[in-house]
């Protein structure tokens, strides 16, 4: 490891004797031997760690220390004094100071020290690196959405992305969970290595075994070769179990294992693999009712639950409607070599009132199916199917999904309005035309939460 160290300390013997030390060590050394001479080094050329003594000629180390980190906060200082000074030593710390060291201490000591504090300028390089990334959006740019609530779950995921904590994400079914875990998995170091998503309600026991770790050639009629299941085909990177409430319990322990020391057992093999995967999982159950129930091991939900993330419904993020249809709609167009269509204001009303109980993946089909119907660039109400526009998917109750009581309209109407500002009451109040102490009563009454 190759690193910058810069040495401030006006005994010309002890910034030599230490050059050399660490000049021995493979690393790069520049000295100074005053505050004034130090940060001018520093503007001109940014050391990973500075080593500076308490006592300098026109200051004190520890201020300067404190300056250095203000400015500087990726650099990690070591303090030197001649004295041991207690105060002095837990003043340094208390200014960010990674650690200090006594001048005429075994000199052996300051090599440990310097690589240690190297290894954490590299850590938060890194984590610099994935911060910037995340502050662009680019990990994220999938999850399309402006809403409250989804934003709420965006900036959790992007705290949890650069940490390797398991993640469980929970929510309906069609909230977009897989789309969310590739965007963790795509703000965090281990992007440059495989996502791979598996399905655990789609396979028997037998088969999301097999799938899982992979067999030994002869464990089973058919097996011919050896194969590897998806924990060694991601190895380094990010698996994905969807719909993991749906597991056999035989299986669950083995996954527990593997989450526990990071090995598991082939298919027919007696000698454990080795492997470094995080695990992020989803659900559509209340995995604590089916561990209630017998259904699920109780240490592998804690396990899981690390980090909880949940989706919300698309009823719950209406304000996000007509992006996610506008959104698409350029996919399938494109797909559909249709360019230039576009959806009338009376189409996406009737979008904007809808249940989704099938959440975003109900709206893209009905997108798709509209974008195969439509004629002459135009996207309307015509394009939508008969079970969505007799009512069947409206949020409202009644006849052809309609109703008479005026409490249900008004408290729909406000809910409405609710999403529509995104939760900002004062605005809510204003386009109702009301005033916010009325709003806030209607609100209470109609058990209204945002």
């Amino acid at each position: 490891m190759i690193g910058h160290i810069l040495i401030i300390d006006d005994d010309e013997k002890i910034r030599t004797l230490l050059t050399r030390i660490l000049k021995n060590e493979g690393l790069e050394v520049t000295m100074a031997y005053d505050c004034k001479n130090a940060l001018k080094k520093i503007s001109l050329n940014v050391p990973d760690v500075v080593i500076v003594d308490v006592k300098l000629p026109d200051g004190n180390g520890i201020n300067l220390s404190r300056e250095i980190k203000e400015k500087y906060p990726i650099i990690e200082v070591i303090m030197l004094t001649a004295y041991g000074s207690v105060t002095d030593s837990v003043t340094a710390i208390k200014s960010g100071v990674f650690d200090y060291i006594v001048k005429g201490d075994d000199n052996s000591k300051i090599i440990p020290l310097v690589f240690h504090a190297l290894e954490k300028v590299t850590l938060n390089r890194k984590i610099q690196i994935l911060e910037d990334k995340i502050e662009t959006k680019g990990c994220f740019e999938f999850v399309v959405g402006k809403s409250k609530n989804l934003m709420a779950a965006v900036d959790l995921g992007k705290k949890v992305a650069i940490t390797d904590a398991t993640v469980l994400l929970c929510g309906e079914t069609g909230t977009g969970k897989e789309v969310f875990a590739k965007a963790i998995h795509e703000c965090s170091a281990r992007n440059s290595n495989s996502f791979v998503a598996v399905n655990c309600a789609a396979f028997s026991k037998e088969l999301l075994e097999n799938e899982f770790f992979g067999h030994k050639a002869g464990s089973f009629t058919g097996a011919t070769r050896d194969t590897r299941g998806i924990f060694e085909e991601a190895n380094n990177g990010t698996i994905f179990l969807d719909e993991v409430g749906e597991m056999p319990l035989e299986l669950q322990s083995k996954l527990l294992r593997v989450l526990e020391n990071g090995e598991f057992l082939k298919v027919g093999e007696s000698k454990s693999t080795k492997v470094n995967v995080r695990i992020i999982a989803a659900t559509n159950r209340n995995l604590q009712k089916q561990i209630e129930e017998g259904k699920f091991r109780q240490d592998l939900f804690y396990r899981l639950s690390v980090f909880q993330i949940t989706l919300p419904p698309l009823r719950e993020r209406l304000i996000d409607i007509e992006e996610l249809a506008n959104h698409f709609l350029k996919i399938y167009s494109l797909k559909a070599e249709k360019r230039g269509l576009w959806m009338t204001p009376n189409y996406l009303d009737s979008l904007k009132h809808c249940n989704w109980n099938g959440n975003i993946r109900e709206l893209r089909n009905v997108i798709e199916r509209s974008v195969i119907l439509a004629t002459d660039k135009v996207i309307d109400v015509n394009t939508l199917s008969n079970d969505f526009m007799n009512g069947s998917h409206k949020h409202n109750n009644g006849e052809k999904g309609v109703s008479f009581d005026l409490n249900i309209a008004e408290k729909s109407h406000i809910e409405k309005v609710i999403n529509y500002t995104n939760g900002n009451k004062t605005e809510a109040a204003k386009l109702l035309n009301i005033a916010i102490t009325t709003l806030y009563r209607k609100l209470s009454e109609y058990k209204i939460t945002s």
